[in-house]
Parts: C-alpha cells; structure tokens; sequence
C-alpha cells in the first residue's frame, strides 16, 4: 500500500475545458470530393472574348500514396543477371539427367534411397549385376564412362531464351488475332516480315507480301518489253519535249543526256550574240543620261501551244538560278480553256525543258525552297496540285478533290511555307470563295485546313423572309513576312489589304483601305520588316508600313497595274508593269517621285502585260503578256546601283 500511487490522468495545458452536455453533443461531418486546399476565384484572360474570365473547372484531385515501379528492363544490370541465372538453370536439368544412371550404377540401391533418388530401369539391372563382384563392377562403370564420354557429341549451343518475366514479354495467347489490311499500291521489302511472322504463326501475311512484290516485278517486265507504247502516251501528254525516253536500257539514258548538251550547245551558237550581251554589255551611255536607265532585250520565249494563252504566273527556281516556271491560262472569263505548266532555262531559250498540260487554267504556281523540285499550282476550277520534276510523269503527284476540300472559285495565288513539326511540306492558297487554305503533304494526300474567311464588311444581302445574308471577301493576292512566320497579308477585290495570323481564325489583326479597285499584288520587302508595297487596277503604286494606316508613298502610273516586284539586290529599288505595255523600274534613293525608266515591252496591238519577276542572282527581269510571250530585260548600270 506504501508503494502504490494513484493514476492521475495528465492534460494538455491548452486543452479545451469542455461541460459535460458540450461532451456528449454529437457533431455531423460531411466528407466530399471537393479539395479544400485548391485556391478559389482564379481568373485567366481569353482572346476569344478579350475579358478574364472565372475559372470553374479546377482539378480536385489529391494524391495520398505514390508508389514506384517494379518492373526490371531486359538490358539493365538485374536484367543480365536474371537472363544469365535462367539461361544457367535450364542447362543443369538435362546434365543431371545424362549423370544420373552412372551414379546410379556406381552405388548401392540403399544409398541412392537415402539420398532420394530412383534410377531408371538400366539402372537398376546394372547395380543387380555388380552385386556378385563389386571391385570388377567399379572398373567396368568408369570404362563404361570413359567410353560414353567419347562417344558423345560436343554438346550444340542453344539459342538464348527469353526470360519467362511476366514484364518483359506478351503472351500471343492474350491477344486479339486481328488479320493485318494492306492498302492498295503498298510496296515493302518482305524480309522484316519473315521474322514477325515466325513469331506469331502468321505466314499468310508472309506469303501475301511475297504474291504482292512478284506481281510489281512482273508488271515492271511488261513496261520494259513496251517502251514505244509508254512513249506515245507520253508524247502524247506533252511530257518533257526535249528529253529523250530511253527505249533499250541504259545506253540511250547516256545519249539523252549528250543529246541535250549538244542542243543547248546549238542554241549557245545560235543566240552567241544575246549570250555576249547578257553577259559582258554593260550601257556606256547611261553616263551621259544622268540617272536615267534603260532595258536591253534580250531572249524571248513562247511555245507553238501556248500563243493563244495569257501569261498568269511566274516563278524562279530557288536553286538553279537560270530555271523559271510560267503558268498559261486566260484572265478572259469568259473563254476559258485548257492550261499549261511550262519550265524554261536560259541556256535552252528555243524549247521548254519541262511541259504539263491541264484541263483547265493555270493561275499561279509557286516552287518549295527547300525542295526545289516541288512546283505548287493553283488552277482557274479551284483545285491546287504538286509537280515533282524529279518523276517522269505528266500529271500531278498530289491534287486536290471536292471531298479534300478544294476551294469553288479561281485559286489566285499559292505560297509555300517551311515545313511543319512533322516534316511535311506546306503551303498556302487563297481564292475568289474567301478562304484562305492551308495544304499539307501528308504520306501520299494532301490535307487541307481552313486557316481563314474573309468576311467582306457592309456588304450583307437581304435574304428571304428579311434574313441578312453575310457575303464573303474575295482574295485575290497575298503574301507572308519573311521573317515573321506567323503574320501574312491578303488583297481582296474590294481594294482592301487584310493583315492576318495563323493563329487567329476569325479576326483581322487590322486592315487597310488601300484602293479602290483590285489589289493585283502585294509583297512583303525582302530587307525592311515594317514595309510592304501594293498595286492596283485603280492605276496606282502603294508603299506601306504596317503599323501605320496611310501610306508612305503613292505613285499614279496612268493606267491600271498588273503587278510589281521588289527588287532582290537593293532595297529601294522595285519595278512595275501596266497593262498598256509598259514596264516602269524605281529606285527611292535617287528618285522619290518618278521611275528611273519607263520602257515599252511588247509592241503587238491588243496586248497587256501581266507579271513581272526579278532574278535572284542576275541583272535580268522577265515579263509575261497576253499573247504567252515570255521576255527577258537587262537592266542597266543606272537601275542597279546598290545604296551604301
């Protein structure tokens, strides 16, 4: 009793002092799924509606227990040593087996139940018989040993198996058996195929692929035991005039190539003193003409098949820097034909080196920078298609469809862009319906998405039962930044110059009032970001910087323009043609007000001038008419000077 002490209960200094009715209050708690933690009335701003907007849907999730993983890579070091013990335990089970009847014959029948282990029958009938002599039985057995050991082969190496780790390996006996669908033309080497289907019993596949390649060869056969008939119908389609089709192997491929330098060289004979003139002419009167400058003539281009055609495109090649594209339709609407693609170089001015033929109207055709074999082409029908100059064939590799979502009106103007995130070439159209596309090479189709619709502002149409019908603009030109990706402008019928982005969809970053009719052209300048120049058929020349709403200058040729060009050597210079045959060449550092030169082009009655294009490497212009001639200009030693 001394030594017991009472149980005193011990309390925390700032425990509550609760009454006995607040003790036995019952208290109810809810428990939700709602995270009390997660902060309230967060706000984010959206450039949809241009406000902050409250945010409702925030994650409620909250995470109690995490756990890593266990699963064991095959090339990791615990891989190795599993394979290495696995690889080792499936080896001791058959050697075992082989020892276990010598053993057995070399003891007793009492030891071997001692240690558990029943011999075979052979086994049994041999230690029967050593029973009489044991000291011969144990000569016998080693001889006996000595002999099998002889005997047997060097032991075949086994193939490494896999090691039986339920995360290293798929049971076929899981899966769904699905038979594999080849598409239509797919062409692939059978080989990676014979491994998969060893694997998964599936030689069907095999043999499909197999069937698939020995028809391809077979077919390849009878196009080679048929060259005339390949050459017709490519004569007839008007593929590659000057090329020579090789009928028997390579050896006429050889003598194509020689045939074409030697009618190159030809024409080198033949036009020695334009070829003089292009390169070495140099006007020795500009010095006495002050700032004045002139145009020397020199090649001209046209094809039998392309006189009743207007000129409607023009394009260099990125690359080789003598090769330009034209397109040939009709700006006559109302006699609409058929359409040509044709590829000129200088060395060759008296043949085209490349010809496609179309249905219907060629409008605009762009090459790829970055592949300069890829010739982008929009059509006056509304569909855009790609040349690869790389095949020989005449029509396009990628066209358009109605189901592809070409565009219903004329396609005015294609641009190529760099290629996306995945590799795939890209590039731009813009059209009479108002949509602005964006084309993709996706695998062997052309995939489209609408980047934009130009919505023509003021003009709604009243519709039936008083409805307001919005109409679209018309896009009849644009062009990209060349530095800023992102940022392009568009020219519509109305006379107004939209600045768009990719990223928005719905609205213009801003939009000028720029003429009063047609913007023909418009395009950025290869030297200043801010600036970008226009023309119109209301008979006028803009300059413009983007961030301002007038322009900088303003120029009146007279008569309606059909297109300018900056100039790819100084940035003051650019040049335009009017459709009254004339081209006209500025340069701002030393004239602000008028053309350095002012020079008739064509000289045929009815005719108009419609493109115009600098070279990129040489002082050489090219102008297109009406009547598909095709003239290139060296310009002066006036109308090059580079400012400091």
């Amino acid at each position: 009793e001394e030594w017991s002490t009472a149980t005193v209960a011990v309390r925390s200094p700032d425990q509550l002092q609760l009454t006995e009715a607040e003790l036995k209050q019952e208290l109810t708690r809810t428990l939700t799924a709602e995270n009390p933690h997660i902060p309230r009335d967060l706000v984010r701003y959206s450039f949809t509606e241009r406000a902050y907007k409250l945010v409702d849907d925030m994650d409620q999730t909250a995470v109690h227990f995490t756990l890593n993983g266990y699963l064991v890579h095959k090339d990791s070091d615990e891989g190795r040593r599993q394979s290495i013990r696995s690889s080792t335990g499936s080896e001791k089970a058959p050697a075992e087996e082989e020892e276990a009847p010598v053993e057995a014959s070399a003891e007793t029948t009492e030891e071997a139940e001692v240690k558990d282990e029943e011999p075979t029958e052979d086994a049994e009938e041999e230690g029967e018989g050593e029973g009489e002599e044991e000291g011969e039985g144990e000569e016998t057995a080693e001889a006996e040993a000595e002999a099998a050991e002889e005997e047997e082969p060097p032991p075949t190496k086994e193939p490494e198996k896999k090691i039986a780790n339920q995360f290293n390996f798929i049971e076929r006996g899981t899966a769904t058996y699905n038979n594999i669908l080849r598409e239509k033309g797919c062409q692939t080497d059978p080989a990676p195929f014979v491994t998969f289907s060893a694997n998964v019993n599936q030689w069907d596949i095999y043999d499909a692929y197999v069937e698939e390649l020995e028809r391809i060869e077979k077919a390849k056969e009878k196009e080679k035991a048929k060259p005339q008939a390949v050459k017709k119908e490519d004569k007839k389609l008007g593929r590659r005039l000057s090329y020579v089709e090789p009928q028997h192997g390579d050896s006429l491929s050889k003598v194509a190539k020689a045939a074409k330098i030697a009618e190159r060289m030809v024409n080198l004979n033949t036009f020695d003193d334009i070829a003089q003139d292009f390169k070495y002419f140099e006007d020795a009167s500009d010095e006495f003409r002050g700032q004045q400058g002139t145009l020397l003539p020199l090649w001209k281009f046209q094809y039998e098949k392309t006189k009743k055609l207007a000129v409607t495109a023009i394009c260099w090649n990125p690359k080789y820097k003598d090769l330009f594209a034209v397109g040939y339709g009709s700006y006559d609407f109302m006699k609409q034909s058929h359409g040509m693609v044709l590829l000129y170089t200088l060395k060759n001015p008296s043949f085209p080196e490349y010809s496609f033929s179309s249905e219907s109207g060629v409008m605009c055709l762009d090459f790829n920078s970055d592949h300069p074999y890829f010739l982008a082409v929009g059509f006056y029908d509304g569909h855009v298609a790609i040349y690869n100059l790389k095949k020989a064939t005449s029509q396009p590799n990628y066209k358009s469809s109605a189901k592809s979502g070409k565009h219903t009106e004329p396609v005015w103007q294609v641009k190529w862009q760099k290629d996306d995130m995945d590799n795939n070439a890209n590039f731009f159209s813009v059209s009479s319906d108002g949509r602005i596309v964006s084309w993709t090479l996706v695998k062997n189709e052309l995939v489209h998405m609408d980047v934009i619709k130009l919505s023509a502002d003021g003009t709604a149409m009243q519709g039936p039962e008083g409805l307001q019908l919005q109409m679209l603009g018309c896009g009849i030109s644009f062009d990209f930044h060349k530095k800023i990706d992102y940022l392009f402008l568009v020219g519509t019928e109305e006379g107004k110059i939209y600045k768009c982005s990719k990223s928005y969809s719905s609205q213009f970053l801003d939009v000028f009032e720029a003429h009063h009719m047609a913007v023909d052209s418009v395009s950025w300048s290869p030297f200043h970001l801010k600036v970008f120049i226009s023309c119109s058929s209301d008979w006028t020349v803009k300059i413009w910087d983007h961030t301002i709403k007038t322009p900088m200058f303003v120029y009146d040729l007279g008569t309606a323009v059909a297109d300018v060009a900056w100039s790819p050597y100084s940035s003051t210079v650019f040049a335009a043609v009017t459709i009254d045959g004339m081209a006209n060449v500025f340069d701002l550092n030393i004239n602000k007000l008028e053309p350095l030169c002012t020079q008739l082009v064509v000289n045929r009655k009815k005719n108009k001038t419609t493109h115009i294009q600098f070279n990129p490497a040489y002082p050489i212009i090219i102008v297109g008419d009406e009547q598909g001639l095709v003239t290139c200009l060296k310009l002066s030693p006036n109308l090059r000077k580079k400012p400091k």
